[in-house]
């Protein structure tokens, strides 16, 4: 097993993804939900949980592509100290 692939194994990169999937979809799910908008129950929840979740599924997979090309230790693309 390669150092790539046991970096995804670890615990820390799977919180770094599950914090970046979080803020993925709430951020997309804000935008979609709008500022114009007065009344929640004007919203089409289906569409702004779709939204959400396609957003959060790039974001996860960015997590994979950043875990087996960036940081060593996280999910994260850059390899500097913090």
């Amino acid at each position: 097993m390669t150092g790539q692939t046991r970096r995804l194994l670890t615990g820390q990169y799977w919180l770094d993804t599950g914090e970046r999937m979080i803020r993925a979809g709430a951020a997309a799910a804000l935008g979609a939900i709008g500022g114009d908008t007065i009344g929640l129950f004007d919203v089409a929840w289906t569409t702004v949980g779709n939204i959400a979740a396609g957003a959060a599924v790039v974001s996860l997979l960015m997590s994979i592509v950043a875990g087996t090309s960036g940081d060593p230790v996280t999910a994260g693309f850059t390899t500097g100290t913090r």
